[in-house]
């Protein structure tokens, strides 16, 4: 099987998984919204606007999934590889303002308790968790390496976490009637939701602004390119993500003035360095003789001419 056929196979697997957990949450967020009313319980109401944001996530993410793999174009020539970056920064935009919702909410709850039916609570929870932890199971198959995917696993963790806790509230509830359980409960769900979103969102923001990645120092990556034999000097370089598994590097190279078939050998092992222990394999490297006075290590984007090193 070519490796063409192999990565539609992946991606084919993917999108089926998601498209069994859109339909697996939206169905018992229907369920879970009128035993939540019915029961007077905010926890559940919260769990399953939470769960409807899912529903949104997971959506979304099949949306990714499926525009990702269409080929790069005249006007798209990275493809659409960062659509999965937008929808990782709305989901996890999304969870900050469910979160906020919860917390007004709970604070009403606070003033003024309302009693809970705390069988519905327990077997509705225990419902939900079954739900939320397979949905998770099919989605985390996928998560590691796509930032997309994994905010979308992020939300459905979140349920799986969140629905545990109205369980045990419901259980407590249903031995003491300490009805502010429901309320703490959720306000447990919102932090749980903001921290989860916090991370999402640093790290979507971190490639939309074409940062370089956190685990790469570009100190040692420049003693690295300076290694090879021939290297004269290093300028110009930029390193930055288009996905969270897909990086890319730039730089001008500076080597003595040779053939270019020596040069091409200096490129291949340039390539073979960064792609080996940094994980950059799409580079561009500009070779240029000694002669060629380097500028800046980090080239000015400003269009002034900037002091030569």
């Amino acid at each position: 099987m070519s490796a063409h056929h192999s990565h539609g196979a992946i991606k084919q697997k993917t999108t089926t998984r998601l498209a069994i957990s859109l339909v697996l949450t939206f169905a018992f967020v229907i369920f879970e919204a009128i035993a939540g009313y019915r029961a007077g319980s905010l926890a559940l109401l919260s769990d399953a606007g939470h769960n409807l944001t899912d529903v949104i996530a997971l959506a979304l993410s099949w949306y990714a999934v499926s525009v990702s793999s269409q080929p790069a174009n005249a006007k798209k020539t990275f493809g659409y590889h960062r659509v999965g970056i937008l929808v990782a920064f709305m989901n996890a935009t999304t969870l900050v303002f469910i979160a906020g919702g919860i917390f007004y909410e709970a604070y009403q709850l606070f003033l003024t308790p309302t009693v809970v039916d705390a069988k519905i609570l327990i077997g509705v929870g225990g419902i939900a968790f079954v739900i939320n932890a397979v949905t998770a199971w099919l989605i985390m198959q996928d998560s590691e390496d796509d930032l997309n995917l994994r905010s979308t696993f992020v939300h459905l963790m979140g349920d799986v976490l969140s629905t545990l806790g109205a369980i045990v509230a419901g259980i407590i509830i249903f031995f003491t009637q300490l009805y502010w359980l429901d309320p703490l409960v959720s306000v447990l769900i919102g932090l749980l939701i903001l921290y989860s979103a916090w991370g999402i969102l640093r790290e979507t923001v971190h490639i939309l602004l074409e940062s370089t990645p956190s685990d790469i120092d570009m100190s040692e990556i420049v003693r690295d390119l300076m290694s090879i034999t021939g290297v004269r000097g290093v300028h110009d370089l930029h390193i930055w993500s288009i996905t969270q598994s897909l990086r890319v590097l730039s730089a001008h190279i500076v080597i003595e003035d040779k053939l270019i078939s020596e040069g091409v050998a200096i490129q291949r092992q340039l390539n073979h360095l960064v792609a080996e222990h940094y994980q950059i394999h799409h580079t561009t490297l500009q070779l240029e003789c000694k002669e060629c006075e380097p500028d800046l290590l980090y080239c000015n984007l400003q269009g002034e001419t900037p002091h030569h090193h």
